[in-house]
């Protein structure tokens, strides 16, 4: 098991509770591919440093996460085709 952290970067004209089942979808995912979500940190609607999918803002989210590095492709190609996530960054902490 490795740390990763992963930020989100979710649209912005989602509700709380859409914004919510996004994430939890995300933690299912870790969890299934038998991981853990160690801590999760909102970081709230913030503006972007440029235009993506027509947006500029954006609902950024930052999760740390235990998880075998053989299972990371499959999470990161689950969370590209979820639609609400604009973009996702999985970087390996330590």
């Amino acid at each position: 098991m490795r740390n990763y952290e992963l930020v989100c970067i979710i649209h912005p004209d989602l509700d709380e509770n859409a914004f919510k089942a996004v994430i939890e979808k995300i933690s299912e995912w870790v969890k299934e591919a038998g991981g853990n979500v160690d801590q999760l940190d909102i970081w709230g609607r913030r503006r972007m440093a440029y235009h993506i999918n027509k947006q500029r803002e954006g609902q950024y989210a930052l999760m740390h996460l235990s998880l075998d590095p053989a299972t990371t492709a499959q999470l990161e190609r689950n969370i590209r085709f979820q639609e609400s996530v604009i973009r996702s960054m999985l970087t390996v902490v330590g």
